[in-house]
């Protein structure tokens, strides 16, 4: 073993189904091995508030080492990990295959699996992440559901922090009065039979975001495909579970997992490629998935298919290239490059993917905006939330682009807040657009001309 890790990091199944996961000592002692050598390190010490918490612990005992940290403070260090996975991806020295074998997301992870079971996990602020059940009545009743989520409404949000620890500033994610799924059914679109790639097929994963609370997302990435000859086909089964792995309600995610991916394996049969619209749910389809269900056939064959969306039209590019029309943007562009998205390991996508826009100056910023999913909207977390993010909001307020995207819509609308709270001048009425609402301005195709 090479130190520094140098070998291709590699991450091993998460043995959830197997009892000594949940034993409380053993999760005790790998909780001190691995936080032992996050001491000696302190690499990640600017990454998240998980690490900041855990040194503060250490050199505040009376030891000024780990052994002087209680083990009950240990729920501190948890409670703010964001699952974002940086720390294993872009920081960490240690992770498999060296010998160490650290993976401090997974471990995280088995920590918060433990509570689930224990019956202490979440409690109300918990149903936040049942995303298809809110999903349904949010856009059934949209309406009401947006005017009682409006981080201006000073009757109803009061109401929610009691009820659930929303921050009552947080903004909440709009639903949508139609579903992308049923808008897709309603508006077909005419796949361009001269497009270069005509003939191609792909099934759009809806995931819950797009289908439930943006479905111009959805819609902008049917309508740059059909125009450049792709067929597509819209499929939403379930959510990926990335909200109940933020819980540790792994069961839960499996069975997520074993459902959609058997859903999506005719299609995939077929010669299908899979699109994840979001980074957190193409990351599920890809690699959190196949940790937790090795054996499962479909979610392996699943997890070769699938592409993020702007890897799958940086990969048309490349393949057969793309319909020329594009037209330039006014102003330039600010792109945030998701967590989520970096954790895929496949380089900057969306950046490469507006870059085929021409004339129009792209400045990327690759730095967690702080969110971290449902995390941030938490009363205990915001302000953390937005002290993270604030560097990406000051590079965004002095980049001056009328455009501000992020792969992620929940650090979207996070960074967006975050510009108003530095400059209140630059607040944005609508929801900011996602990267491939913009191409499909430049194309100018009908409905983001």
């Amino acid at each position: 073993m090479r130190e520094g890790s140098l070998d291709a990091p590699i991450r091993h199944p998460v043995p959830w189904q197997d009892p000594d996961f949940y034993d409380a000592d053993a999760l005790d002692a790998e909780l001190r091995r691995v936080f032992d050598i996050c001491h000696g390190c302190r690499r990640c010490f600017n990454l998240c508030d998980s690490f900041p918490r855990l040194f503060d612990l250490i050199d505040d005992s009376p030891t000024l080492e780990l052994d002087g940290v209680k083990s009950q403070d240990f729920g501190q260090v948890v409670d703010a990990c964001t699952l974002c996975d940086l720390c294993f991806m872009t920081k960490c020295p240690y992770v498999p295959p060296h010998e160490f074998n650290l993976d401090f997301p997974h471990l995280m992870l088995r920590y918060r699996a433990v509570q689930a079971r224990d019956g202490k996990g979440a409690g109300a602020a918990g149903q936040l992440t049942r995303t298809d059940r809110n999903g349904v009545a949010g856009s059934t009743l949209s309406p009401l559901a947006n005017w009682a989520s409006n981080e201006a409404n000073g009757l109803t949000r009061p109401l929610l922090r009691q009820a659930m620890g929303v921050h009552g500033e947080a903004r909440l994610p709009r639903y949508a009065g139609k579903t992308f799924g049923v808008r897709a059914a309603q508006e077909p679109v005419d796949v361009n039979p001269d497009g270069p790639a005509f003939g191609k097929k792909a099934v759009l994963y809806a995931t819950c975001f797009v289908n439930y609370n943006t479905p111009e997302t959805g819609m902008a990435a049917r309508a740059v495909l059909a125009h450049n000859g792709v067929e597509t086909d819209v499929v939403y089964p379930q959510c990926c579970g990335m909200p109940q792995l933020e819980q540790g309600e792994i069961a839960k995610v499996a069975g997520a997992a074993a459902k959609v991916a058997a859903s999506l394996r005719p299609y995939v049969d077929a010669g299908y490629a899979v699109i994840g619209l979001v980074p957190s749910c193409s990351l599920m389809l890809k690699f959190e998935w196949p940790l937790l269900l090795p054996d499962n056939d479909d979610v392996k064959v699943l997890s070769a298919a699938t592409r993020d969306l702007p890897q799958y039209v940086v990969e048309l590019e490349r393949e057969s290239g793309l319909v020329d029309g594009r037209r330039s943007l006014d102003g330039g562009i600010t792109l945030h490059i998701a967590c989520h998205a970096r954790a895929q390991n496949m380089g900057q996508k969306a950046a490469e993917m507006l870059r085929l826009i021409p004339d129009t100056e792209i400045t990327v910023i690759e730095r967690c905006s702080g969110h971290g999913g449902t995390w941030g909207f938490m009363a205990e977390n915001y302000e953390i939330a937005h002290k993270v993010g604030r560097p990406v909001a000051r590079e965004a307020l002095k980049a001056g682009h009328p455009h501000v995207v992020s792969e992620c819509p929940l650090a979207a609308a996070h960074i967006a807040q975050g510009m108003e709270r530095l400059d209140p001048s630059a607040r944005t009425a609508p929801p900011p657009p996602s990267p491939i609402e913009l191409l499909a301005r430049s194309y100018g195709l009908d409905g983001f001309a």
